[in-house]
C-alpha cells in the first residue's frame, strides 16, 4: 500500500480523486494550499504527490522542486485546468513524472499513478538488489541521489554516458563509479584528457599507428581505444575534441572497428564510452564547433552533476568523509571541528566545487597537525572573510586573496606569508598563461617560444589552472 498526497484547493476534485485512489487500496491525504502541502510532505512519508498549478498561495510549478526534495523524495504528477506547452516543458524539466489536464475522466487522472507506483516499486527493488561501490561519492542531497540512480542504471548496461557539470563537480569520480560497478570492472579504465591532446597526434594516440606511418613512428604503437578493449574509455572534456577527429570517432562508436594511422586493416575494440564536459555542447553545435550527431551517440544516458553551492546539505557529510580520510593518510587522530568552522564552510560559495572543497580540507589538515579541533582560523583567508561578511549580513561579492587590502583584514585573519605568497604567485601564473594563449591565439608552439616553457610544462600548467586553448 502506497501513500498519496493531493495538493489542490478544488474540494470536488479532491473528493473524486481521493475515492478513486482509495478504491485501488492506497492511502490518500488532501491539502488545500502549497504551504499545507509542503508541511505535510516534509512531516510524513509519501510516494506520490498530485500537485495543482494555480493555488491560492502560489504556483505549483514553482514549488515542484521543493516537493521533490522532501525526505521521501515523492514523484510529482502536475495537474492543471490551464494546460499549455510551456507549462508542460517546465514541469518535465523540473522532474515531474507527468503533466495532466483537468477536468479529465478519473481513469485518465489515475492512469499515471499506476505507472509511477510500478516504476517506484521496481526502482526500490533494484536499489535493494544492487549494492553500489560509491567510494568518494557523498550522496545525501536529492539532486545527487538522482545522479546515483543513473549510475546504477548505467552500471547494468553498456550504453554510452555523458556526464556534464561545472569544473570540480566530480565528473571523473562518477565515471569511475560506473566502471567499477559494471561487468567491465576487471578491465582497463582508460582516461583520455581531450584538453591536452596535441591536434597533430590525436588520431595516433586514440587509434594507434603502424611503424613508419609518420616521421618519428619508429615502431608500431597501440592506441588508447584498443587499450580499453573489454573495459571503459573515459573522454574527459570531450568538448575539446578536435572537430577533425569527431567524424572518425563517431564511426568508431557505431562500429567499434577502426584502422590505426598507416594501417591497412581494421581492428576491433569492445569498449564502453563515458564522456564528460563542462561546456554547453548544444551551444557548440550552433557555433559549428561540435557535431550534433556525435552528441546523440554520447548521450544515451545523461548525468548532470549540480555545483556544490546548489547542494550545501552535503557539506557536513563531505567534511566528515574527507576529514577522516585525510587524517588517516597523515597518520594522525581524526580531528573534530567547531560549529563556527562548519558555519564558515556553509557560508562560502565554493566556485571550484567539490575539488576546491577537498583541496581546502587537505590544506587545513596539513596546517593544523597539532590541533585536535578545527576552528575558522585554520581556513584560508578568503573563506574566513566570506564567513565574517555573512555573519554581519554583508552580501557583497566575496573577497579573493588577490584583492585583499590591509583595510579589509585584521591581525586575526591575516594569512601566513607563505600562504599569501603562494596564492599571489598562482594568480599571477594563471593571468600570465591566459594572456600568453590570447596573444598567441592558442598556438602551443609559439606560446612555448614566447614563454620559454617546454610543451609538457605548458600543458601541465594549463591543466593545473583549467585553461583551454580558444
Amino acid at each position: 500500500m502506497s501513500r498519496i498526497l493531493i495538493v489542490d484547493d478544488d474540494k470536488i476534485m479532491n473528493d473524486a480523486l481521493s475515492r478513486a485512489i482509495q478504491r485501488t487500496g492506497h492511502e490518500v491525504e488532501c491539502r488545500g494550499s502549497i504551504r499545507e502541502g509542503l508541511d505535510e510532505v516534509y512531516s510524513n512519508q509519501y510516494d506520490v504527490v498530485y500537485l495543482d498549478v494555480r493555488m491560492p498561495d502560489g504556483d505549483g510549478l514553482e514549488s515542484l522542486t521543493k516537493f521533490r526534495k522532501a525526505p521521501s523524495a515523492p514523484e510529482i504528477i502536475i495537474m492543471t485546468g490551464y494546460a499549455n506547452s510551456k507549462g508542460a516543458e517546465m514541469a518535465i524539466k523540473s522532474g515531474a513524472w507527468d503533466y495532466v489536464r483537468k477536468p479529465s475522466s478519473i481513469k485518465e487522472m489515475t492512469l499515471p499513478l499506476l505507472r509511477v507506483l510500478q516504476y517506484r516499486k521496481n526502482k526500490i527493488e533494484s536499489e535493494k538488489s544492487v549494492a553500489l561501490n560509491l567510494d568518494g561519492i557523498v550522496c545525501s542531497s536529492p539532486s545527487i541521489k538522482e545522479c546515483i540512480d543513473v549510475v546504477a542504471r548505467a552500471a547494468n548496461c553498456d550504453a554510452n554516458v555523458l556526464i556534464t557539470g561545472e569544473t570540480g563537480t566530480g565528473k571523473e569520480l562518477f565515471a569511475w563509479a560506473i566502471h567499477k560497478n559494471s561487468a567491465r570492472a576487471n578491465k582497463n579504465f582508460v582516461v583520455v584528457d581531450c584538453t591536452v591532446l596535441p591536434e597533430t597526434l590525436v588520431e595516433s594516440l586514440l587509434f594507434g599507428h603502424e611503424k613508419g606511418a609518420f616521421t618519428g613512428a619508429a615502431t608500431s604503437k597501440e592506441g588508447l581505444i584498443k587499450q580499453a578493449d573489454g573495459g571503459t574509455v573515459f573522454l574527459d572534456e570531450v568538448g575539446e575534441l578536435p572537430l577533425s577527429v569527431q567524424k572518425r570517432f563517431l564511426r568508431v562508436l557505431q562500429e567499434h572497428h577502426f584502422r590505426p594511422v598507416g594501417g591497412k586493416t581494421e581492428i576491433h575494440s569492445n569498449f564502453r564510452l563515458i564522456a564528460a564536459t563542462n561546456r554547453n555542447l548544444e551551444a557548440m553545435v550552433e557555433a559549428k564547433h561540435f557535431r550534433k550527431d556525435l552528441i546523440y551517440r554520447l548521450k544515451s544516458l545523461h548525468i548532470n552533476l549540480p555545483p556544490l553551492n546548489k547542494r550545501k546539505e552535503d557539506i557536513r557529510e563531505l567534511l566528515t568523509y574527507y576529514l577522516a580520510k585525510l587524517c588517516e593518510n597523515n597518520n594522525i587522530a581524526i580531528k573534530g571541528y567547531s560549529p563556527e568552522f562548519f558555519e564558515a564552510l556553509q557560508a562560502y560559495d565554493w566556485p571550484g566545487n567539490v575539488r576546491e572543497f577537498i583541496n581546502t580540507i587537505e590544506s587545513v589538515v596539513a596546517e593544523s597537525l597539532d590541533s585536535p579541533i578545527l576552528v575558522p582560523y585554520h581556513l584560508p583567508v578568503n573563506i574566513r572573510i566570506c564567513a565574517t561578511q555573512a555573519s554581519i549580513g554583508d552580501t557583497q561579492k566575496p573577497i579573493t586573496p588577490s584583492s585583499i587590502s590591509y583595510d579589509d583584514i585584521s591581525a586575526s585573519t591575516l594569512p601566513t606569508l607563505k600562504g599569501y605568497r603562494e596564492n599571489g604567485l598562482m594568480a599571477l601564473e594563471k593571468e600570465y598563461l591566459e594572456k600568453l594563449l590570447a596573444v598567441t591565439k592558442g598556438n602551443v608552439k609559439q606560446a612555448c617560444q614566447v614563454s620559454d616553457l617546454s610543451r609538457s610544462r605548458l600543458y601541465g600548467l594549463m591543466k593545473k589552472y583549467e585553461i583551454t586553448r580558444k
